[in-house]
């Protein structure tokens, strides 16, 4: 595992095909409050919290295997960090479909990604339940930990034990089965107090967004952590496919895909709702700009901008320029919808069959309705992030899980640091046998401030790795500054890639 400043190659790809499969398992145990030693450099003492993991952790039931890892059930891990010690808890989120299937061993339900009921198109024809599988996301607000799938409620956890206390409809806002996103946004106080901003849609011909903001710690004006405070719906035209989105002081921007949804193979049991969904040559997405009840643009109307042709899943961040009146959008972007057919094998994909995921700048023009783009980052990329307290504000560092390689379509084995600014890139390497998944970037809070610009690099990036040469997972510590290795703990643990995560101070 090495750490340097990147430079331009034309290496080839240095990864075996094995070594990345191997980590699609079933998790077969869980643990509780379990010690974890570095094998390797020491545990920074100032950390002081958790870093919660979600992902799938159950793959397979009876000999059958999900048609696609995001159909698995979800799995939570909890690293505890406290005076230069570890500990590591996880559990299954008991939602009702793990139940029924972990009590009589097989699928009961079709996944949404394409995994099917025993008995083929006959016994899938028609069941159109979806399984809340609460595999996508975990956050804490208020004293509920959430597991998140953005179909459906979220399901409330013991944040300490991880025990499923059953689906949470956030005091009766949500009704039964009503979308809420698994990709929230964290507002570090742009308006005077902290708040998780998310949102729910309800997609068809028409689409509607409820953009929702939640006090994230208790507030002087009277609100408690986890109360409501912001609440808007907004309608518009097209089918929207939203997993992420961003925030600004004033805005909430999301990407309106140019994809088409034909729900007929779906509806008779041929494929998987994701299935169903196909990018539209040609043409190119929407952004959505929908103003913040307490920003300046508070009661304007919705703006509606054409995006460049391609499709994001994920947002790194957005900000107001002050200086041109633009709302920049930094975004991970492909040349198309990646998916897996009917037909494919995930564990065996050729890797360059489907596009890689590029870092690409928008900036936009509220008052002219127009665009203009440039690529921040060609090398394939996913899962980026900034300082957390510069969400929503001109951040001049990212990172992110990226390929070994400079350029084409491989595995995310690395994780780069990349200056917005500069250019500069800093990369640390787990290749060759080892595999990525998102990074959580923990700021160093003792002599970290937001307008300490020298600073804002100050703290670690906490990444699980999947080591392919003892078919475990790792979790390293890297100094976020410099990149290079603070601690790797090998976990008693083989945990298949995950999806999303978070970081939650110590009370």
């Amino acid at each position: 595992m090495t750490v340097a400043a990147s430079q331009p190659s034309d290496v080839q790809r240095c990864w075996d095909h094995h070594d990345w499969s191997s980590a699609f398992r079933n998790v077969g145990v869980e643990l509780s409050d379990v010690p974890l030693e570095p094998v390797r450099g020491t545990i920074p003492a100032e950390l002081k919290g958790t870093l919660f993991r979600n992902g799938p952790g159950r793959l397979e039931r009876g000999g059958q295997w999900v048609h696609h890892p995001f159909d698995g059930d979800g799995m939570i891990c909890a690293f505890r960090f406290e005076g230069g010690q570890a500990r590591l808890t996880n559990r299954f989120v008991r939602t009702d479909g793990w139940l029924a299937e972990e009590q009589i061993g097989r699928f009961v339900y079709r996944g949404v990604f394409g995994t099917q009921k025993p008995g083929g198109p006959l016994a899938n024809a028609f069941d159109l339940r979806l399984k809340n599988i609460a595999n996508t996301h975990v956050v804490q607000l208020g004293d509920q930990l959430l597991a998140l799938w953005e179909a459906a409620e979220p399901h409330a956890l013991d944040p300490v034990t991880l025990e499923t206390m059953g689906l949470s409809r956030l005091k009766g806002l949500l009704k039964p089965g009503e979308a809420f996103s698994a990709h929230p946004r964290f507002d570090p106080g742009h308006h005077g107090e902290p708040r998780m901003v998310t949102f729910g849609v309800k997609a068809g011909p028409t689409s509607t967004i409820r953009l929702m903001e939640f006090a994230n710690e208790d507030h002087l004006n009277g609100a408690r952590a986890g109360d409501l405070v912001a609440d808007s719906r907004h309608s518009f035209k097209g089918f929207a496919f939203l997993h992420d989105f961003a925030i600004t002081p004033s805005w909430a921007v999301f990407l309106q895909n140019a994809v088409a949804f034909n729900p007929l193979p779906f509806v008779l049991g041929q494929k998987g709702a994701a299935q169903c969904l196909a990018s539209k040559p040609g043409e190119a997405g929407q952004f959505w700009l929908v103003p913040r009840q307490s920003g300046h643009q508070a009661g304007a109307r919705p703006l509606l901008v054409p995006a460049p042709e391609g499709f994001v899943f994920h947002h790194l961040n957005a900000f107001e320029d002050s200086a041109t009146g633009e709302v920049v959008v930094d975004s991970i972007y492909y040349e198309d919808f990646p998916s897996i057919g009917p037909e494919v094998d995930y564990r065996a994909i050729d890797f360059d069959s489907i596009p890689e995921g590029q870092l690409r700048r928008c900036r936009i023009d509220p008052r002219g309705g127009t665009v203009r783009s440039e690529w921040l980052e060609q090398r394939c990329c996913e899962f980026a992030m900034v300082n957390p307290a510069k969400q929503g504000l001109d951040a001049r560092f990212a990172w992110m899980a990226v390929a070994q390689r400079e350029r084409g379509n491989d595995p995310l084995q690395a994780i780069e640091k990349l200056d917005l600014q500069t250019g500069e890139r800093l990369v640390w390497s787990a290749a060759p046998r080892g595999f990525v998944t998102e990074p959580v970037m923990v700021p160093r809070l003792t002599d970290y401030s937001p307008e300490d610009s020298v600073a804002e690099d100050s703290g670690w990036v906490l990444v699980p790795v999947w080591n392919g040469a003892r078919c475990a997972t790792d979790l390293v510590i890297l100094n976020a500054a410099d990149m290079k290795e603070q601690a790797v703990l090998e976990l008693p643990l083989a945990i298949p890639y995950g999806l999303h995560g978070s970081w939650a101070e110590a009370a």
